[in-house]
């Protein structure tokens, strides 16, 4: 039978920490294999899962939201309707009681969409993808498609923004945050995640620059990389040493619990950078599993600091 465990954890995030469910979205992908196999493929007492539920949670009752930048093509039938309003429409009240007006059938740049999203997740050959096996890993097994964050990015957020996402894999989140100029920080706790992730960001294949970005962002100390161009000779030795911050120092495994953790902000780059979270630390760190997580910007600092 089903786990009850998401909707306990929704009731508890709304009663205990004061969120409010906004609303709720399902996104449909017509790709999904059959699951789960056990009550699907060999008992046959289920139907397949589709969807998967997103949840729209916000700290206010009325949180920034834009349809305007989401809506979706009219229908050829809406289409033909807006061409042609006086000869196939009619104002009128419905039997449900609504008031159609004229204002119906006003071009308005596309329809309001549903909270049912249909996106498949069929990519295969992504640059991300091509980059992995070059270095001989498998990439993030869970990777979303680009349109479903990018739907809420451009939904709920305005250029220059700033999205964290704390349960980071391949970092689909961040690329889409680039994409859209917005700023974004990705959290990740498995360091080859990270490093594979920033496959996503690099400007074209080049395979000894791909196998030095991914060994460097695999070393411990890694901090200070910068990602998206090819590096010239002399620059692959010196990835990955360790330089002065102006406020705050990278983390490390001896690292203690901090109530604020800071992280400075390069200048005039959308993405703050990834942030590892050694094995050693998980527990001791302010972003472990259960603790909500505020985040600001001072000047050139970031502050992440547990509620």
């Amino acid at each position: 039978m089903r786990s009850l465990y998401n909707y306990r954890v929704l009731i508890r995030l709304c009663d205990e920490l004061g969120f409010r469910l906004a609303e709720e979205f399902f996104w449909y992908n017509p790709a999904k294999l059959p699951s789960p196999i056990e009550w699907v493929n060999k008992r046959k007492i289920r139907v397949k899962d589709a969807v998967n539920t997103v949840w729209w949670l916000s700290k206010t009752d009325y949180p920034k939201a834009n349809v305007k930048n989401v809506l979706t093509p009219y229908s050829d039938r809406m289409e033909k309707l807006i061409q042609e309003k006086l000869q196939y429409y009619t104002p009128k009240k419905r039997p449900s009681g609504h008031d159609i007006s004229d204002r119906f059938l006003e071009d308005r740049g596309g329809a309001i969409p549903p909270n049912l999203l249909e996106i498949p997740n069929t990519a295969s050959m992504t640059q991300y993808l091509r980059c992995c096996r070059l270095v001989g890993e498998k990439g993030n097994p869970s990777r979303f498609p680009k349109a479903l964050p990018r739907f809420f990015i451009e939904f709920l957020t305005d250029p220059n923004d700033l999205i964290l996402d704390i349960f980071a894999g391949s970092n689909t989140t961040g690329a889409v945050a680039e994409e859209t100029r917005r700023k974004w920080i990705a959290f990740e706790m498995e360091q080859t995640y990270l490093a594979t992730s920033a496959f996503r960001f690099i400007d074209k294949i080049d395979e000894n620059y791909v196998r030095n970005l991914f060994n460097t962002l695999s070393k411990k100390d890694s901090h200070d990389v910068e990602i998206g161009r090819t590096l010239g000779e002399g620059e692959v030795n010196n990835l990955g040493k360790k330089k002065k911050t102006q406020a705050g120092e990278p983390l490390h495994e001896e690292d203690t619990k901090p109530e604020v953790t800071e992280f400075t902000i390069p200048k005039g780059l959308n993405a703050y950078g990834f942030i590892h979270v050694p094995k050693k630390a998980r527990k001791s760190l302010p972003f472990k599993q259960g603790v909500v997580l505020k985040a600001k910007i001072e000047g050139e600092t970031l502050i992440i600091q547990a509620e």
